[in-house]
């Protein structure tokens, strides 16, 4: 046996450890083989080869980041080394086999895209790399995309944010048409959705996931970054070669280096080019991280922690993509108003005394001076919530001190709390009742307080995460303000600060405190000048909440001031910050130094701070450290004049540098005096400029950049800046400068002091800058609001007010004005306040009262108004009070209060006393001279010789289009004679001889005249002026007007003056002064044949006047002429159409709107010219003018149908889809077409024919190819459709037995010439051929013209013979032949295929065919009877006088319309719909109209809606556009968009023309059928509502489609929209209109908004958005506050009109909606005279939905029930019981549905059976 050996101590203490070692690794082997989540695999059993691409070295991303980089370290990464002989380029970079693999993908939605990733096997860089991944993108908005990868597995950190935590997601844009995923390796995509382009593409490095360093790449589109901090960065643009910039809060000196400061802001804007497009990328990650910039260009970041939280931002400019951030994160604050003054401050002022001795110097000095704080030195050994009681004993008194001169205190406080007692021994409470509290950041224990020093000491560090420490910090903070009386917080050293490594202990060795990455971060240690990375907060570990610790506090310091203040404002200011502080709090950029670098390093830094959303940022005026010489402190106290916080704060130990310290005459205080004067003067401005950053998100502090993007020169511009959009601030930065070089961007631009305009623009120039001098230039265009400054805010806001406007090229302007108390909480919350919006345009400023929610105490008013830009001394100044009680209150200044500067071309108005509150309009009249011509020689080739001669002034111009030619002032006529009475006046007129009339002697001037002003009613006048010798023609369409006129004045809107030589016509609008009508000017002119009268305009806001294609509904002033003269001829620029309108509305800038229409139907034109003017010339007729006063764009409307007749009610089946072409081969055709149509069950009400059904065009004969057709129409009416045929005017004469020909010749009913002439027809040509002919389609149109079209008479409408033959021959088709609905007539302008008649030779006076004057019509060479008849035609009025076609021409179509549709209702007993082409005014009382033969071109859309609000305005509401166009074949795109809109006509019609491909919605494919249900669907289901608006239109006169100035008229940018359009009050329309777009820019008016297709709000007001707007789609928003009727939709209205009624009430604000509902029999004749109809109204109040029925003579088979309602907006979550109460009181029981993503409250009715015509309420309970 072998002996036992013993073991020493040692060797059993070695096996021991080998024991454990291996009882661990097995545990670890275990582990690793099982791949518990967290744990990696980082070896691979494979030999891992790198694939190294080529490319450039600037898309190298970087394999080795940290020291040491090496070819052996880079191979064992699995990177590929390629040394280069530069050290920035990475020289170990990734291969392209590293990274994740996507391994699934699901898109729950169409906003949201999930993906589960698998990382590639691959060496590890830093070992814990995460295997499985979680991807999940969302579009949150239209404007932001959120992309989030995270462990698969594994909860990890992520930032708790406050407000990003409280937003709602609004989604309303496919994902895919932004992002896109590459699946091995992952990568991400990120393109603008509207043009494709590639904004953000991580695909050119590997995703890096690992425990402690996560890293992404992505290459950029362009090289203009902005952003990322906190850093000093020398540039505010960044240089992108191999830049890395670490983010981790610290307390740092900032003195240029590229380490990390105070804040963390993983956030930058990128600016793509010139078109200002822009978008911003924003990590939610609070971990120690670092950014690389390198020149690809591209982006790195890198973080140790948490996860990957990416938001990219979209805009259109760079101040939409802050707009954007800012909605994310939280919109900044307003500060106080006194925060807004300047500040003194320093650091160890050593007593109270001192403090007082700065303040009273500098009081004594006249300073402007608001706020004083003390630094740390005022407290007891530096101890938070004491105070010094030997050198600061009088402190709580101190506050009482500067209020007396109505300054403010603020102290400071910092975080760590010293443990110390109190001098004396006492105890330290604040520390003891912290302790208790257990409010501390502990040890990694999660127990042991950690303890540090700051400067108290040894100090504990409140964990302002926690919400014992929250309600610990409260208490204490309202227990000091107790003692000490101040107004607002400074808190400091919040990073958090320690002057200890860590703690008093050091730091343990683990991952956290010694992470296996650090960061390029100060001092490369992670806990230097911090605590420990494994200390343990609520949040979390340090590590990940480091960054963190400032937020933290403001939010708990935020809580404390609204404990201390209550309802009072206050200000915080914050070292430390996180995006979303500025909701809170304010910021200065740190502890800079007294030079020259620090100056200029401060614009860069606030202007990246305005994109962090922290506006209220400032550096410390002229130097925190050192010693501050004068020249460097007074060019700062410039400077800092313009720092939104400007504070002059300076360091232990140095020399004093409040102003006055430099002695009291020093150029310095006088500077600083003059510039914080200034700064004094233009608050308001400032503090509007704040108002718009808390509610928009604008910045206050403006990169030029942002303005003039445009412009790449201002890319680069940091040592300039702007406040807000107007406001230049170029500023000295370098010592012993006074010439400047500095950048005037792309605009005009006034020096400030001077108020002379610059010459230059968009160039460096040279400024003179003396030693107390900074550049400061106002942008032309704007208007800033001013006070008289005084020393203190407190002061000032009692001083008066002023503005100060700076015009513009076009000699405009427009500002604001936002104004409370300056310093309560939630003011604009709350509605407290005053909001103005200036405006000035056409030499007056209108003052317009936004919001009046407050009353200043002190009684303020406007008193000097300063414009600069005007060039010429104004002849007079108005000012009118506007609102209520302020009837005609118009004054006109004296001379006292008008000041001119001749020399500087500004004008001063002084001692106004305009009430601060109220609106005011401001009009100066200064004489243009060349805007004020007027044309003398309106025809092309006038010369002076010709101008002469009409006894006119010549006078060339160097301005566009401004008449050479012009009527010399006392041009006209003069008064005679007037009488005035309480109805009107009556005057006589005498031509003054002076000159030679008219200057066209084939047309004799007139000598004498009658005018008759009617005062019709309070908002109607009419003004007739006509030759009292001779009688003249008068159009014969009557009007409605009252019985007897308005003879009691105090009624009347308006007040009629006159002038009386020359004579002219002024109408003013008593409540606002406005001329809304002044024809006192030159060129009235009343000859035979050459009528002219020339008036202002009240504004350049001028609608309608048609029928002419218009590029936009607000008419172009710049010298434009429209003619009038109905022509076949197809819609084209200026291009007199179809129809006549010599009508308009035209708005003032007061927001009230007229209009006016001329009653005459002679061949006219209208010239507009930019004075604004408007020059009316007619060849016929008298003068008629009618006017209405509204005062709203809606009202105008109801008054002018009210004068001209309201328009007819349609069939309720009119307002289905319609499809027609002219083409149909046969009727087999048109069967198969609706056989297609059912089976693909698309609504379809209407089959039309156009004249293919005619045999050879024939009126009244069917074609043998159709003998079908009448079977088929029986058939499709059984299955509830409806048929429509087409008839021309034009009747055959060449047929040997033709009835309709033989009984209207017969009956005499056709045209002919004037008896004295010839007793024959006159003849044309038009669609009828010769009979027994076959036409050869393939020769010229002219040929065919001459060769096949027989000889057509013309019926004259107007004889009462005509009527009842043309009945006769609708009867006779409707019972013999084929039964129809609805008739179409066409062709009634009269169109004609020869040129007067056959044979071209128009009798006796050839000046009918080619006036004197030719108007501006299309081809007017070729005259007047181009198209159509001759003018000597003769026709006859219903009365029996004869009159020339030459009159009437262009009421033939108003003529053929009431014998059509009288016939129509007599023959079928229905009251159907007539749809005609030509039409006057009142034409809408028995037709609709189509807009003519257009084009199948994209332009057409937008200006189908164009067109349609004119005919709105006309009186025609059933109108619209033949969908997809006539001419031309249409493409799948632009006819899949048309169909989305045209399901928004009134009239919705798909028609083309011949010998084009189909383009009825099943001719494409089942995509193109599809999209054209969804949206007809739409249309159907909102039948009802379109219907009930049609009653409104036909009872009121409202418009149905409507623009969007009708209903927000206050709201001035609605004045130009022309692509949108509303149905009535509530439904926005905003369509596609261009091809390829899949977004489209809307304007989202100031209304609660919820999208129609997911019933959510859209939560955007009054801006202009883009509107996501894929294929199929097309955005419906609904109005809050109203209620629209629907009904299921089906495949005819015969079908939808059976369904139940359903009702979607869009909430208010309030939760309040309102509504109506009109119902009949659907097409009975005269529903409503009859009162055979029913009208409910509907309320929404308190959560309760109530019915009230206002009319019920339904008969009972048009009954309907109650079914679902959709209540869209409701706020709880928490709906308990629903009834419906019923007419009978009987209760029912409702089971709701609840959305709480949507709040969309679904009741379902039907089962209660309740009656729509029978009283109800539907109540819901909260539970």
């Amino acid at each position: 046996m072998m002996a036992k050996r013993r073991f020493s101590g040692l060797e059993v203490t070695l096996m021991v450890m080998f024991a454990l070692m291996s009882a661990t690794s097995v545990a670890l082997i275990v582990l690793y083989a099982t791949g518990e989540p967290g744990l990696v695999q980082e070896e691979t059993t494979e030999v891992f080869v790198p694939q190294c691409p080529t490319i450039p070295h600037a898309q190298r991303v970087d394999c080795f980041p940290d020291a040491g980089a090496s070819k052996k370290g880079c191979q064992q990464r699995g990177c590929c080394w390629s040394p280069l002989d530069e050290r920035n380029v990475p020289w170990c970079f990734f291969s392209t086999n590293h990274g994740y693999t996507v391994e699934s993908v699901e898109q729950p939605d169409p906003y949201v895209m999930k993906a589960h990733l698998k990382r590639m096997p691959s060496p590890s860089l830093f070992g814990g790399d995460i295997q499985e991944l979680s991807f999940h993108a969302e579009m949150q908005s239209s404007n932001r995309l959120r992309f989030k990868i995270s462990d698969a597995h594994m909860q990890r950190f992520e930032v708790p944010h406050e407000h990003v935590a409280s937003l709602t997601n609004h989604p309303n844009s496919p994902i895919k048409d932004t992002l896109g995923i590459t699946h091995n390796p992952f990568g991400l995509v990120v393109r603008r959705k509207e043009n494709k382009k590639v904004l953000f593409d991580t695909t050119m490095g590997p995703l890096v996931f690992a425990d402690q360093f996560l890293q992404l790449s992505a290459k950029l589109p362009s090289h203009n970054i902005y952003g990322l901090g906190e850093h000093v960065h020398r540039q505010f643009r960044h240089n992108m070669h191999w830049k890395t910039w670490p983010i981790f809060t610290r307390d740092a000196f900032p003195n240029g280096g590229t380490h990390n400061l105070y804040g963390h802001y993983p956030f930058f804007l990128c600016l793509e080019d010139e078109s200002g497009k822009s978008f911003g990328v924003f990590l939610m990650n609070s971990n120690a991280m670092e950014v690389t910039l390198q020149p690809a260009p591209a982006v790195t970041f890198r973080t140790i922690g948490g996860i990957l939280d990416f938001y990219i931002l979209f805009g259109d400019t760079p101040e939409q993509v802050v707009q954007e951030f800012l909605e994310l994160i939280g919109r900044p604050v307003i500060p106080p108003y006194w925060s807004l003054g300047f500040q003194l401050s320093r650091w160890d002022y050593g007593s109270l005394n001192e403090v007082k001795r700065t303040v009273e110097r500098n009081r004594a000095v006249g300073l402007p001076y608001d706020i004083q704080y003390t630094d740390i030195d005022y407290m007891e050994n530096k101890k938070d919530f004491t105070y010094d009681k030997v050198n600061y004993r009088e402190l709580p008194q101190f506050a009482d001190y500067l209020h007396e001169k109505g300054q403010k205190y603020i102290l400071i406080l910092d975080p760590a709390i010293g443990t110390t007692k109190m001098v004396g021994g006492g105890p330290y409470e604040s520390f003891d009742r912290g302790t208790e509290k257990k409010a501390w950041v502990t040890e990694s224990d999660g127990k042991t307080p950690l303890l540090g020093e700051v400067w108290p000491g040894e100090t504990v560090f409140p964990d302002y995460t926690s919400q014992n420490c929250i309600d610990w910090w409260v208490d204490e903070y309202e227990r000091f303000s107790r003692d000490i009386k101040h107004d607002a917080l400074w808190i400091d050293m919040n990073e958090v600060a320690n002057f200890k490594k860590g703690s008093t202990k050091g730091c343990v060795s683990n991952d956290l405190n010694y992470p296996p990455y650090t960061p390029k971060i100060m001092d490369e240690v992670m806990y230097s000048k911090t605590l420990c990375m494994d200390a343990k907060q609520a949040w979390g570990n340090h590590y990940d909440v480091h960054s963190l610790y400032g937020y933290s506090m403001v939010l708990a310091t935020e809580k404390a001031l609204h404990r201390v203040f209550g309802g009072n404002r206050t200000l915080m200011l914050t070292r430390s910050s996180f995006p979303g502080v500025g909701k809170y709090s304010g910021h200065w950029l740190g502890d800079n130094a007294a030079n020259w670098n620090d100056i200029k390093w401060a614009i860069p830094g606030m202007l990246e701070f305005g994109l962090f959303g922290i506006p209220y940022i400032g550096a410390d005026i002229c130097g925190f450290f050192d010693d501050s010489s004068e020249e460097l402190c007074r060019r700062w106290m410039q400077v800092g004049a313009f720092y939104p916080f400007s504070r002059n704060h300076n360091a232990q130990g140095y020399k004093p540098q409040d102003p006055a310290a430099y002695g009291p005459n020093s150029t310095l205080v006088k500077s600083s005096k003059h510039y914080l004067r200034i700064r004094y003067t233009l608050l308001p401005y400032l503090y509007t400029l704040f108002f718009r950053a808390s509610t928009t998100g604008e910045t206050v502090v403006r990169p030029l950049m942002h303005e003039f993007y445009s412009d790449s020169a201002t890319w680069a511009v940091d040592r300039q800046f702007l406040w807000g959009k107007h406001l230049l601030i170029t500023p000295v930065l370098d010592p012993g400068v006074v010439m400047l070089d500095a950048y005037i961007p792309d605009a005009l631009w006034y020096d400030y002091e001077t108020m002379k305009p610059l010459p230059e623009r968009r160039q460096k120039i040279r400024l003179n800058l003396p030693g107390d001098k900074l550049g400061l230039h106002i942008r032309g265009g704007a208007v800033l609001p001013t006070q008289k400054p005084a020393v203190t805010t407190t002061d000032s806001r009692r001083n008066p007010m002023g503005l100060i406007i700076a015009l513009d090229d076009r000699a405009q302007a427009s500002g604001e004005l936002f104004w409370d108390d300056g310093d309560s909480r939630d003011t604009v919350k709350k509605g407290n306040y005053i909001h103005y919006k200036f405006t000035v345009a056409h030499q007056m400023l209108t003052m317009q009262v936004m919001h009046a929610g407050y009353t200043d105490p002190n009684n303020l008013h406007f008193e000097n108004i300063t414009i600069l830009g005007i060039a010429h001394p104004p002849l007079s100044v108005t000012v009118t009070r506007v609102g209520p009680g302020s009837l005609g209150n118009s004054t006109i200044l004296p001379d006292s209060k008008i000041q001119y500067d001749t020399a500087k071309e500004v004008l001063f108005l002084r001692r106004l006393s305009l009430t601060l509150g109220e609106t005011y309009l401001v009009r100066w009249e200064v004489l243009q001279e060349e805007y004020q011509r007027f044309d003398c020689h309106p025809e092309e080739d006038a010369d002076e010789a010709k101008c002469k001669a009409r006894g006119c002034i010549w006078k060339q111009s160097i301005i566009d289009r401004v008449p050479w030619c012009f009527y010399p002032k006392d041009h006209g006529y003069r008064v005679i004679l007037n009488e005035g009475t309480q109805s009107g006046i009556w005057f006589s007129l005498r031509q003054n001889k002076k000159y030679r009339g008219s200057g066209r002697p084939e047309s004799p001037d007139i000598d004498n005249l009658n005018v008759q002003i009617t005062f019709h009613s309070s908002n109607m006048l009419q003004f007739k002026i006509w030759d009292p010798d001779t009688i003249r023609y008068e159009v014969p369409v009557p009007l409605s007007l009252p019985p007897v006129p308005e003879t009691n004045e105090d009624k009347r809107l308006y007040e009629v003056l006159y002038k009386s030589n020359p004579f002219g016509i002024k109408v003013i609008r008593k409540s606002t002064g406005t001329k809304i009508w002044d024809s006192s000017v030159p060129g009235f002119t009343f000859s035979d044949m050459f009528i002219q009268i020339s008036t202002l305009l009240s504004s350049e806001y001028v609608y309608g006047f048609g029928e002419t294609e218009h590029l936009t509904f607000k008419h172009d002033l710049n010298y434009h002429t429209w003619g009038m003269f109905s022509k076949d001829q197809p819609p084209g620029y200026k291009k007199n159409c179809y129809g006549v309108h010599p009508f308009y509305m035209g708005l003032e800038t007061t927001s009230d709107a007229h209009g006016v229409l001329l009653l005459n139907s002679n061949a006219m034109d209208v010239t507009f010219q930019p004075t604004p003017a408007l020059t009316y010339r007619t060849v016929g007729g008298i003068l008629d003018f009618y006017m209405v006063l509204g005062p709203t764009p809606e009202m105008v409307v109801q008054q002018y149908t009210a004068l001209i007749g309201r328009p007819v009610l349609p069939a309720y089946w009119s307002l289905g889809f319609q499809l027609c072409r002219y083409g149909y081969a046969n009727d087999q055709e048109i069967e198969e077409l609706y056989k297609q149509m059912r089976a693909a069950n698309i609504p379809y009400d209407v089959q039309y024919a156009d004249i293919d059904y005619m045999n050879r065009q024939l009126d009244f004969v069917l074609d043998p190819d159709f003998t079908g057709l009448p079977a088929l129409v029986e058939n499709m009416r059984k299955e509830g459709m409806r048929f429509i045929f087409i008839l021309d005017p034009a009747i055959s004469g060449n047929e040997t037995h033709y009835p309709a020909y033989d009984r209207g010749n017969a009956a005499d009913v056709f045209i002919k010439w004037p008896k004295t002439l010839s007793d024959d027809i006159v003849w044309g040509k038009v669609w009828p051929d010769y009979p027994n002919v076959i036409v050869n389609e393939s020769l010229d149109w002219d040929s065919q013209v001459q060769l096949y079209r027989a000889y057509t008479a013309f019926p004259d409408f107007f004889r009462n013979t005509t009527a009842k033959w043309w009945h006769q021959e609708i009867q006779d088709f409707y019972q013999t032949t084929m039964k129809f609905d609805g008739l179409w007539i066409d062709m009634n302008e009269p169109a004609s295929f020869v040129h007067g008649t056959v044979g071209g030779k128009c009798l006796d006076n050839p000046l009918l065919e080619k006036p004197p004057y030719m108007p501006s019509l299309d081809s007017k060479d070729l005259g007047l009877n181009h198209k159509t008849l001759c003018m000597n035609s003769e026709q006859i009025l219903s009365d029996g006088t004869p009159v020339r076609h030459y009159d009437v021409h262009s009421i033939y179509g108003w003529s053929h319309t009431k014998p059509t549709y009288d016939a129509l209702l007599k023959v079928t007993g229905r009251r159907g719909i007539v749809v005609t082409r030509s039409t006057y005014p009142s034409s809408g009382k028995w037709a609709g109209h189509w807009l003519g033969d257009n084009n199948a071109s994209w332009d057409q859309l937008y200006k189908s809606i164009i067109g349609m609000m004119e005919f709105s305005l006309f009186g025609i509401p059933y109108t619209g556009a033949d969908i997809c166009g006539f001419f031309n074949t249409a493409q799948y795109e632009m006819c899949l968009r048309w169909m989305q809109l045209g399901a928004f006509y009134p009239y919705s019609r798909n028609h083309n023309g011949k010998g084009n491909r189909r383009q009825d919605p099943v001719s494409w494919n089942s995509t193109f059928a599809d999209a054209s249900r969804k949206v007809l669907n739409i249309r159907y289901t909102l039948l009802p509502y379109l219907y009930t608006l049609m009653y409104e239109a036909h009872t009121k006169g409202n418009t149905v489609v409507r623009p969007l100035l009708h209903e927000f008229v206050n709201d001035r940018t609605t004045w130009d929209i022309y692509k949108q359009f509303l149905w009535g009050p509530a439904l926005l329309i905003t369509p596609a209109l261009d091809p390829g777009v899949t977004h489209v820019e809307g304007y989202v008016p100031d209304a609660r908004w919820y999208d129609f297709h997911t019933a959510k709000d859209v939560k955007v007001r009054g801006k202009m958005v883009s509107i996501p707007t894929p294929m199929d789609h097309i955005n419906l928003y609904i109005r809050g506050g109203y209620i629209l009727p629907w009904q299921k939709a089906e495949n005819t209205t015969y079908y939808s009109r059976k369904n139940p009624l359903g009702l979607i009430v869009a909430l208010s604000d309030k939760g309040t909606a309102r509504g109506s509902f009109f119902w009949d029999d659907g097409d009975g004749i005269d529903t409503v005279e009859r009162k055979q109809y029913l009208l409910t109204s509907y309320a929404v109040e308190s959560n309760t939905l109530s019915s009230k029925t206002i009319h019920n003579g339904l008969f009972e088979a048009d009954h309907l029930n109650l079914g679902v309602v959709k209540v869209w907006g409701v706020a709880s979550a928490n709906i308990g019981e629903v009834t419906l109460t019923d007419v009978t009181e009987t209760v029912h029981a409702l089971t709701p549905q609840f959305n709480t993503e949507t709040q969309e409250l679904i009741i379902d009715a039907t089962a209660a059976s309740v009656r729509v015509d029978q009283a109800f309420t539907i109540r819901h309970l909260e539970s």
